[in-house]
């Protein structure tokens, strides 16, 4: 059966996430049967991570604040998740639906593509975020 996305449901989760006035700094989707749908939304990082299981895949979109000295701003990234547990089928199945979530998922700087949970580490995520981000001011004294 084809993979479907709850269109609606997971763009008011993206919209949440990228709306800059509220807390809301990540948000999941996840497998329901064949049906994409939001797995929940949330402002600490470490609720996201511990969804992120071996036996998971999901995509994640988040808000992380970068910056250097001289400025700070919201960079957001895109993260397919895909546990150590995931069967082959259940794999290459993920990279055709990722195409259905980025229908809704648009804009962000830098896309992942995770199976260790190592990876997960925020500050690793920002660093890669801040490479990908252009100009840094921190070298620079103030």
């Amino acid at each position: 059966m084809a993979t479907q996305i709850d269109k609606e449901a997971c763009r008011e989760a993206y919209n949440k996430v990228r709306d800059d006035n509220t807390d809301t700094s990540w948000a999941a989707f996840k497998y329901e049967g064949s049906m994409i749908v939001p797995a929940g939304t949330g402002t600490d990082y470490e609720e996201f991570k511990g969804m992120c299981t071996d036996d998971a895949r999901l995509f994640g979109f988040l808000r992380i604040t970068t910056g250097d000295a001289m400025s700070k701003r919201a960079k957001f990234t895109f993260i397919t998740w895909i546990g150590e547990d995931v069967s082959g089928l259940q794999r290459a199945k993920i990279s055709t639906d990722k195409t259905l979530v980025k229908e809704i998922v648009q804009i962000f700087a830098k896309e992942f593509l995770i199976s260790d949970p190592r990876e997960l580490d925020e500050d690793y995520l920002r660093t890669e975020l801040k490479k990908a981000g252009g100009a840094n001011y921190d070298a620079q004294a103030e």
